[in-house]
């Protein structure tokens, strides 16, 4: 299995917006492609004045999944993020392999 993480630091004034587009939004964009079977959103524990930081974790069954998903959709939906959010987020994907 295949887990992608993304990790969003985003800054104070934008966060509970950002959650809520988020779950409501984004992640059932992310699942309907069908190549996910499932996820996780937890939020980092930390002091920052600036913002909250996340880590969304999708879960795919094998790396040509996910493969697929980064060229058929990842495009599209990380666009729309960023048109929403810019100047307002910092982000990094980790991908692993789960043993």
């Amino acid at each position: 299995m295949i887990l992608y993480n993304v990790t969003v630091k985003i800054e104070n004034n934008s966060h509970k917006d950002w959650l809520e587009w988020m779950k409501e939004v984004h992640i059932p964009d992310v699942l309907q492609t069908g190549l996910f079977e499932e996820y996780k959103i937890c939020r980092i524990l930390h002091d920052d004045t600036e913002g909250e930081t996340y880590a969304i974790q999708y879960f795919c069954k094998d790396m040509d999944t996910f493969q697929r998903y980064q060229r058929e959709f990842a495009p599209k939906l990380q666009s729309e993020h960023q048109e929403r959010y810019k100047n307002k987020y910092v982000a990094f994907r980790t991908l692993m392999e789960v043993l």
